[in-house]
């Protein structure tokens, strides 16, 4: 559903010449699976998801969702997939069915069919009560259902979760974890972005089959959480993850030791 190859962003960089937001990434997610793009900030989760999206174009290497290269053919990769974030914005005067409604006309779908397609969309979300409410009267947890129901409404095969817990209370994270849960029992294909912390390692323990751990633009681990603590010995995910960061950390201190040495700085 999702293969990613060798996927290179970089920017021009007045001190270094060059600043790679990703440095030759490389993934498969197949359909019924959670996989879990884990982080700190700053490390390059958003960049390969926007990549995925068409947001952004790959420096080099290459992606493809549903089948369709990201760069060739952006319109049907875009309809092959649905992006979630914590900060998606909402139309304040708009009711939730109403922007429901707006971007499922804006994938075409026809009338009678995205009626029936909202009606269990809402049931299934559990929105029935907040579909006339506009959304500059709800809270974060209401307008984060709007946001995967908008993202949802054409019925992608891929879905995306860019931090979608972020921000919400405990009770409405765990909603929305059974919410996705859901989505792959229904056989889509699902990446779940986040940044380890205690509360959220619970999550992806319970959430993902497989995580990678990306790290200044570079995939420093990947695998199931058991292949992962057999490889390296860490039963504890929270600790495995720091220990991974700790050591690129040294490395590439001491691959910068190295080229100084090298250029007689």
């Amino acid at each position: 559903m999702v293969e990613a190859e060798g996927l290179t962003k970089a920017y021009p960089d007045l001190e270094s010449g060059e600043f790679l937001a990703l440095d030759n990434v490389s993934f498969q997610v197949g359909p019924g699976e959670i996989f879990g793009l884990l982080g700190p900030n700053g490390a390059g989760k958003t960049t390969a998801l926007r990549i995925l999206s068409t947001v952004l174009k790959p420096t080099s290497g290459k992606a493809r969702v549903n089948g369709f290269d990201v760069t060739t053919h952006p319109d049907e990769v875009r309809y092959s997939i649905g992006f979630v974030s914590n900060n998606t914005a909402t139309y304040d005067r708009m009711t939730a069915w109403e922007l429901v409604e707006y971007f499922g006309k804006l994938h075409g779908i026809p009338g009678d069919r995205l009626r029936e397609r909202m009606e269990q969309i809402f049931e299934q979300l559990q929105m029935q009560e907040i579909r006339d409410i506009s959304c500059g009267r709800m809270s974060t947890g209401m307008k984060q259902k709007v946001s995967i129901a908008r993202a949802i409404v054409h019925d992608p095969p891929v879905l995306v979760f860019d931090e979608p817990s972020l921000g919400l209370d405990v009770l409405v994270a765990r909603a929305l974890l059974e919410i996705i849960a859901n989505f792959r029992r229904q056989g889509k294909c699902i990446i779940f972005s986040t940044h380890i912390m205690r509360e959220v390692v619970r999550e992806v323990e319970k959430l993902c089959d497989r995580v990678g751990i990306l790290y200044h633009g570079r995939m420093l681990a990947m695998g199931t959480l058991p292949e992962l603590a057999e490889k390296y010995q860490q039963t504890d995910f929270e600790e495995l993850f720091f220990d991974l960061l700790m050591q690129s950390d040294q490395e590439r201190k001491l691959a910068c030791g190295i080229q100084s040495a090298g250029s007689g700085i």
